[in-house]
Order: C-alpha cells, then sequence, then structure tokens
C-alpha cells in the first residue's frame, strides 16, 4: 500500500517529505529509519508551573514530569508522520475532541461566531490530517447525570454512612491533585465517582467508537484541547489506562493556546480555513450548532445537580437558581428552603484560596454544604491558563470578558434530553444500573502518599 503523498511504486523509509502540505517534527529515534526535518523550532514544550495550576514540582514525580513534556505539539505531528509512510502497521486513527470551554477563546481571539470557530477549528484540524474531530459536550452529558444520581444516593445514606456528604465536584483535575496528594482521607472519600467529561470521552472514543469503527483501541491516538495544563496530568493516570490493549483512554492533551501557536507556526488564519462540520460518534452524523450546560464558566455541575436534587428529593422544580457570594465572587452559596427550613445547601468554589478556606472549615467542623463545585482556576474552567494568559503569563482580563459573553450566549441543552446518551446507556452500557456503567464512568480517588515538602503550599 501507498502513503499518502507517495508518487511510487515503493517508497523508501528514509525518504524525506518536502511537500508542502505535510509536516514534521523533530528528527525520530534512528530505530524508526528515517529522517524528518523540524518545522516546530519554537514550539515550547508543555512545561507545568505552580502560577498554571497546582501541579508544581512538590506534586509531579519525575516519571510524571517527563510524560507531561512529552504531551505538546511534536507528539501531534510524530502520529501525522508516521500516517504518511508506508508501513501501515504503525497507522494510527487520529481523533481530536475539543472542550466546551475551548471554543469560546478560538471564537473571541478571531472574533468569530462558536458556531464558526468550531467548524473552523475542524476544518484547520483535517487539514493536517486529523480524521476525526468531536465535541466533548456529548461527554459531559454522561458525567452530569452520573453525578447528579450519585449526590441522590449520597444524601438518602447521609445518615448511615460518615463520609456521604458533603460531595465534592470531580470534573477539576487541579483540585483532584491538590485532594488526593495534600489532603488526603479528609476529603477523597467525599469525591463524586463520576469520571471527568474529558475522560469519560476517553472510554467513549477508545470503547464505544472504537467498537462502532471496528477498531482496536491501540489503533486510535486520542487527542484533547483544553483549557488547562493540568488535563494533560489528568490524561496520565493510572485508572485510565487499559492494560489489554496497552492503551491510554487520552493519549495527549493539547492546550488551546497550543493549537494557535500551530496555526501560527504554519501562517494559517482562521479566515482562511475551510469550515468543516464537527463528527459525531453516531456513523456519519455530524454535529449541529454548539451547545452548552448550565453554568456560567463551567459544565455546571452545582446547577443541575441541585436542580435534579430538588425535584427528586423534595418534589420541587427550580427554575432559576440565585447565587450568594460570600467573601469573593469565586466563592458562592446557593440554598433550597422548604417550610422554612434549608434542605440544600450548595457552594461553588473556584481557586485555591478559597479551595483551602473551604477545607479548614472541614477540619473545624463548620462545613455546611451538601455539595461543592470546586474549580482550581479563579472564574472557573474559562480561566484556564492555557488559554487565558497573555504572552508575558498575565491573565488577559479582556479576552476573558470576551469568552464569558461568548459561552452565556451559547444555547443550554439538558443532558437528560440528549436522545443519543439514552440510547447508548441502553445499547451500549447494559442500562443505567449495569456493572459497565460502573467500569465505564466511574472511577475511585484515594490519598496518595506524599513528602512533607508538599503539604504546606499556600496560594
Amino acid at each position: 500500500m501507498k502513503c499518502e503523498n507517495c508518487t511510487k511504486k515503493e517508497c523508501s523509509k528514509k525518504q524525506k517529505n518536502d511537500d508542502t502540505q505535510s509536516t514534521s517534527v523533530d528528527a525520530l529515534s534512528s530505530g524508526d529509519g528515517f529522517e524528518e526535518k523540524n518545522e516546530f523550532p519554537t514550539l515550547a514544550n508543555a512545561k507545568i508551573l505552580l502560577s498554571d495550576c497546582l501541579a508544581c514540582d512538590s506534586c509531579m514525580t519525575s516519571e510524571e514530569g517527563a510524560r507531561v513534556f512529552q504531551q505538546n505539539q511534536k507528539e501531534l505531528f510524530h502520529i501525522l508522520n508516521l500516517n504518511k509512510k508506508c508501513d501501515t502497521s504503525k497507522h494510527k486513527v487520529l481523533a481530536v475532541s475539543i472542550c466546551p470551554q475551548s471554543l469560546p477563546y478560538f471564537a473571541a481571539k478571531f472574533n468569530l461566531s462558536v458556531n464558526d470557530a468550531a467548524k473552523r477549528l475542524c476544518g484547520f484540524l483535517k487539514s493536517l490530517g486529523v480524521h476525526y474531530v468531536f465535541d466533548t459536550t456529548i461527554a459531559a452529558d454522561f458525567s452530569l447525570l452520573e453525578s447528579q444520581r450519585e449526590f441522590v444516593q449520597r444524601y438518602q445514606r447521609r445518615n448511615q454512612e460518615e463520609h456521604a456528604l458533603p460531595m465534592f465536584a470531580s470534573a477539576c483535575p487541579g483540585w483532584i491533585r491538590y485532594a488526593e496528594r495534600v489532603l488526603t482521607n479528609l476529603v477523597t472519600s467525599h469525591i463524586c465517582t463520576a469520571k471527568s467529561p474529558q475522560q469519560i470521552m476517553g472510554s467513549l472514543v477508545k470503547g464505544y467508537f472504537a467498537r462502532q469503527q471496528n477498531l482496536s483501541p491501540d489503533k486510535i491516538f486520542h487527542v484533547i484541547v483544553a483549557p488547562c495544563y493540568d488535563k494533560k496530568l489528568e490524561a496520565l493516570r493510572e485508572d485510565f489506562y487499559t492494560a489489554l490493549y496497552n492503551s491510554q483512554e487520552v493519549d495527549c492533551v493539547l492546550t488551546s493556546g497550543e493549537i494557535v501557536q500551530i496555526m501560527e507556526q504554519k501562517n494559517v488564519s482562521m479566515e482562511d480555513v475551510t469550515e468543516v462540520s464537527v463528527d459525531t460518534l453516531f456513523d456519519d452524523m455530524k454535529e449541529g450548532d454548539v451547545v452548552r450546560h448550565d453554568g456560567k464558566r463551567s459544565d455546571g455541575y452545582l446547577e443541575h445537580i441541585f436542580k435534579y436534587a430538588a425535584k427528586e428529593l423534595f418534589g420541587m422544580e427550580v427554575k432559576e437558581i440565585t447565587y450568594k457570594a460570600l467573601k469573593n465572587k469565586d466563592f458562592q452559596e446557593v440554598t433550597l428552603e422548604k417550610d422554612g427550613e434549608t434542605v440544600l445547601r450548595f457552594a461553588a468554589a473556584y481557586g485555591f484560596r478559597n479551595i483551602q478556606n473551604m477545607v479548614l472549615k472541614m477540619k473545624k467542623g463548620k462545613f455546611l454544604y451538601h455539595f461543592v463545585e470546586v474549580l482550581a482556576c479563579p472564574g472557573g474552567c474559562l480561566n484556564g491558563k492555557g488559554q487565558a494568559q497573555t504572552e508575558d503569563g498575565k491573565p488577559d482580563k479582556a479576552l476573558l470578558n470576551q469568552m464569558e459573553e461568548v459561552y452565556a450566549a451559547i444555547p443550554v441543552r439538558l443532558p437528560e434530553t440528549n436522545v443519543h446518551v439514552q440510547k447508548m446507556y441502553q445499547d451500549w452500557l447494559e442500562g443505567m444500573d449495569s456493572k459497565k456503567v460502573q467500569e465505564t464512568l466511574h472511577t475511585t480517588y484515594s490519598a496518595v502518599n506524599q513528602t512533607a515538602s508538599s503539604l504546606d503550599i499556600k496560594w
């Protein structure tokens, strides 16, 4: 079989590809048997700093640091190059999944509507050689539905189980890292077991989609485009690895800013990119307009769980949620009253200063909340350091304001109304209460032994 760019019946593995449409990375190891020139000499390698997220050197092992270092644009182009070679045994189906909080960045940065931004981003990625581009909103549907059900079950067991409540959201890997490495048993048993949207998307792509395409999971290279660097660490978790296929659910995470770096290096303007509709996991169907979930700057765990719990536990329909800001705008409270009694008390805690205050209250036994949506970044996911900062590393407040406006204007879709999700529960997951649901959509969090020097980090 000939390569995509071959003009000969047989080609040498050492052939240099000077086609202007080809993309190359650093020279591969001599064991690969061919040489490639580096067209991306200025691309920054992934480096996680305390100013970017939780994962400072005290919280990362040297092995993790090395693996995070490998998660950069060069890895993407390594796979693209292999796909252009004659050795089909090394070819991969390349799938890219885009987080909903990344799309407003591209829309605001390039002055596009969010729907146009999604299609142009898809067109750009496919022009590089990506086969499929997905939206992770469907994965967030699953994560929200599982989180809702788990909260209600925990609430009903609150008098029998010491650690049933409070329940903490599990979608933010920076928060999870902090809880497992620093807070340990004080918090880990309270974390919701539903996987984050990123990792559920990994299960969907390497599980459901792979089966639909009759592919082995290790034949798919799955890239996530996300707002923050911590998502790179999340992809490396041992519980998101399938030993049978030697395959991670997510092979590489690139931040929104790293995608823009690729555009800049290739001198590509979004205005010149052909619009291509985003793919779905279902045969040849294409995505429609971009939708989001309730929530100002995130996937809306607080709002969805609050409304669901109000209805399931107390028979109350909540249409609108009223937030009460406490010490600052990143620590807000929502309550539900029935017959003059507060029956639900939820909070949103964004940024590590608020998280530390929350944990301090737990230690003092003064914690009143049933559920907390915890996010490491002040301002939420839109403010991820992989997209919302200037070149000198400072917050880009003007861009963030634009992103928030774009995100707020996206139509809301309830996860319960997604017919594909309901069908997948029955056809793929064998019912909502099946063992397969627990294996595919849930995980566990536990304390990790850590050195004393990492226990006193202050934000």
